[in-house]
């Protein structure tokens, strides 16, 4: 199965901007119906001593299920968000968080996340419903030229591969 780097959201996105010192700095992948990242907190996310923050962890969460969308085949926006701790999150040890879209109702994507520690240990377990949006959505609460250029990236880097490009407007279903 081919394996497609996903564009960041903006380069200064919090979860994927390549340019946000503070930020997570998230390299996305997809693979077939599947979006995951590899990734490792450090100090800048420190919880208790030598742990990751659960907010940290809820924002690689977050910031994961946003390339959800290109699954899914929308744009959209977080609804809720749900994080099962399952063990201590530690600092400087690499996890995978990987994401798929469980189930499109309506509007609404059902997405789920697991992270596993390098030595397969589950560390934690997400899940989330987003609401498919228009671009309009954007233009009203966000900037509608940020999201039109992501969109404009992602096809591009979509075109090399073939997967289905996103839709600029919800599914009707």
């Amino acid at each position: 199965m081919t394996q497609l780097p996903l564009p960041p959201h903006s380069p200064t996105c919090m979860g994927c901007g390549p340019d946000n010192p503070a930020g997570l700095q998230l390299v996305v992948f997809r693979s077939g119906d599947e979006v995951y990242t590899d990734v490792t907190f450090d100090e800048r996310h420190i919880g208790a001593p030598g742990l990751a923050h659960g907010g940290a962890v809820a924002a690689a969460c977050d910031d994961l299920f946003g390339f959800g969308l290109w699954i899914a085949r929308t744009p959209a926006v977080t609804r809720s968000l749900t994080v099962d701790y399952l063990a201590p999150v530690p600092l400087h040890r690499p996890l995978r968080i990987s994401a798929h879209v469980r189930e499109i109702d309506g509007r609404k994507l059902h997405l789920k996340a697991t992270a596993t520690a390098d030595d397969g240990t589950a560390l934690f377990t997400a899940q989330a419903v987003f609401i498919a949006v228009s671009i309009e959505h954007f233009a009203q609460h966000g900037a509608p030229g940020a999201v039109q250029d992501l969109l404009d990236r992602l096809t591009s880097a979509l075109d090399h591969d073939g997967p289905d490009r996103p839709s600029p407007h919800p599914p009707d279903r």
